[in-house]
Formats: structure tokens, sequence, C-alpha cells
């Protein structure tokens, strides 16, 4: 390690900012622009992207930011090979695409099973609910192409996590989610709540102190089923409870809080860090979230352009705040900056509707706790979980 800076994780990478839905709650503005990342500026970017300093021995490359399925398995094969051909050789690349499902085929499956690619399907439990907000450009559901473009996995035999928004609604039917996945043989479940971010300019989760009380009892109820059934229906939200309750006391890292850890990048090769939802985004405190362009900027230009800035400052002294104010520091590290600058007006700040989701998801594991020794929890949650967990779920990727 040549970096003072912490080892990159993650690379979120736009192909496209396109979406072919749109959903209500959605963060990005720029999802009707049909621009992509060519393979002209692709070869240079990742040559001097997967060199970074900060890019030790492996690395995980999630296509998102814009609905990655929209450009066809041909564009992705030459992507790859593109990668591969770029990458020092002892660079181990990973490759993920979070996808609302809805144009799967029986070719995207082949070419997910050729290249071993981790896949996200964003549904939000049944039809009531995903049609809700998760609709088609012409306005209407897209629940039953999502949910064909699931079963096409299955079918194929690929493995996948979900990742559900839960709105006001779903929260009051725990029932009715946990019998959707446990029935569809759902393997993991990753609960986003709909974020204040970017174009989504007003959650009812952040405005609505119903959410959190609701999301706590949600939690408790689907933690029960998952118990007491056959098909026991692993959370990322329980898990990352229950890990940060086992090292509590230990040096606390975040993801959010840390530059380089995770780098995004869009599709005309501009970078940035911290929170992946600030890609593309801007603010009235901050500008845009670009710290400089891999076509034109080496790693030294850009780290510098971060480490000045008035937002690696503000994460800085929001990381502070929480530890001094927040009980649930030790289990969290400080929060994400997305969230904070865009329900609070700035990163210099601390509690956010995820973080309470991070506390409320923390108390129904220590209730658990207190009814069963957490060896005993940790013990009956490894047995029942599949071996190994999604890579890379993203709080709200």
């Amino acid at each position: 390690m040549t970096s003072a800076f912490c080892q990159t994780s993650l690379l979120v990478v736009q192909p496209t900012p396109f979406c072919n839905i749109n959903c209500t709650y959605c963060y990005l503005p720029h999802r009707t622009s049909t621009k992509r990342l060519s393979l002209e500026t692709a070869e240079p970017l990742f040559q001097k992207l997967l060199r970074f300093p900060t890019v030790w021995d492996s690395v995980t490359v999630v296509w998102h930011a814009g609905e990655p399925l929209v450009l066809p398995p041909d564009y992705y094969e030459a992507m790859f090979q593109l990668i591969e051909r770029v990458a020092p050789p002892s660079l181990k690349v990973r490759h993920s695409f979070q996808t609302n499902g809805t144009l799967i085929t029986p070719a995207w499956c082949d070419f997910i099973k050729k290249w071993n690619i981790n896949v996200g399907i964003s549904i939000d439990g049944p039809a009531e609910f995903h049609d809700n907000y998760r609709k088609m450009r012409n306005g209407t559901g897209s629940f039953e192409r999502t949910y064909k473009g699931m079963k096409a996995l299955q079918d194929a035999g690929i493995s996948f996590h979900v990742i559900s928004v839960l709105t006001l609604e779903s929260l009051l039917q725990p029932e009715k989610m946990f019998e959707f996945y446990a029935v569809n043989g759902i393997d993991y479940v990753c609960f986003n709540i709909e974020e204040q971010e970017g174009a989504h300019s007003r959650s009812r989760f952040v405005n609505e102190t119903a959410g959190d009380a609701s999301y706590r009892a949600f939690l408790q109820k689907f933690l029960e089923l998952s118990f007491r059934s056959e098909q026991f229906v692993p959370v990322r939200e329980i898990e990352h409870a229950l890990r940060a309750i086992a090292a509590h006391g230990q040096q606390m890292s975040n993801e959010e809080a840390e530059p380089f850890r995770i780098l995004s990048v869009d599709c005309e090769a501009n970078i940035s860090t911290f929170s992946p939802e600030l890609l593309g985004l801007e603010h009235h405190a901050y500008g845009k979230f670009e710290f400089g362009n891999l076509l034109t900027d080496n790693f030294e230009k850009i780290s510098h352009r971060i480490t000045s800035s008035k937002l690696y400052a503000d994460v800085a002294a929001g990381v502070s705040k929480c530890r001094a104010e927040c009980a649930y520091f030790g289990l969290c590290g400080g929060g994400a900056a997305a969230n904070k600058i865009f329900e609070n007006g700035s990163a210099a700040s601390t509690e956010t509707a995820s973080c309470r989701k991070l506390m409320r998801s923390v108390d129904v594991v220590l209730d658990l706790i207190e009814k069963l020794p957490a060896s005993a929890v940790a013990e009956e949650l490894a047995k029942r979980n599949r071996a190994e967990p999604p890579a890379a779920p993203l709080h709200q990727l």
C-alpha cells in the first residue's frame, strides 16, 4: 500500500443514466438521458482507476446509477473484456448488476452465468406495494415484468439478492411481505426506506414520525415470522445489526465517511466518493459532487481536491458530532453523507431517517438477545442463512 487512504472496496460505475422505468421515489435526476459510457472512454478510465493506490488485490464493480440492462449483453461483453485486458494481473475484479429486473431474458441469464455476475433485483414485495411506486414510463406498474425477470433468474439457477424499498403502506403488512419472499424462494432481502435525496426532495419517512415506530414493528414481526417458518428469509439489516453488536468496542469502519472507500464514476468519467448516491447530484452548499475527471486528472489531483473540499471537512465534522452525541455511534460510525446533506442541509450534521432505521434494527436484535444469548442468536442466524451473502448491497442501491 502506497496511499494514506483506506482500500477502495467498491467501484460504482454508471454505464448510462437512463432508466426504462420511472419510480416515484427515485433520486436520480438524469434518468431520461441516453448517454452511455463508451469503450473509448472506458479504456483510459479503467486503466487509471484500477491502478489507484487505494485499489489493492480485489474490487467489486457495481454497474448502476441508471438501469444497467438497458444496454445489451454484447456491450458488457466488450466492456468486461476491456477491463480484463487493462487491469493489473494481480487484481481480482467482481462485477455486480443492480437492476429493476424488467429486461432480464435467457440471453441475459447466459451472460450472467458466464461472468459469474452478482445480481440484485429491485422489487418492493407483492404487486399491490411494488406498483404504487415502481411504474413503467407509461404509468402502468412494473411488477409483472420484474417478477418475470426474477423467475427467469431462478429458472436458470442464478442466485440473487432482493432490494425492497419499504413504504408506509408496506410497513403495515409484514405478513404479506414475508409471504411474498418465502413463497417465491427469495433467500436474501435488503430493506431500504424511501429516502430524501437528489430528485426525490421529500420523503414521508423523513417528514412523518409514524415511519420510525412502524419500521421497528415491521422488522420485529418479519423476524418472528422468519424464525417460525421453514422458509427462513435472511435480512441484511438484521445481519448488519448483529455484526455491529458483536464488534462493539472495536474500531468502527464507515465506508460512506471515508474517502476512496467507495468511488463512483459517471458515464463521462467524472469521479465522486463518500455516498454513491452523490454521483450526478448537486446541492447549494456544495455544488456538484465531482472531484475530477479520469480522462484528464491523476490520483494526486483528485485526492487533493477531495481532502481540500468543504465536503471532506463537513463529513469529518459530522462524524465527530455523531461520536459526541449519538449512543449508537459505536455501531454505525457516523452515518451517510448523502442522507445528512439532503435531509439536514449539511454533511456536518447528525441524525437522519437512515440512522434511525439502523437504530431500530439494532433495537430489534437487542430485544432478541434479551430472550436468547447473543451466541445463540448468531448461531441460529448463521445456521439458517445461506453460506455467502451478496456482494456489496449498499444501503440505497
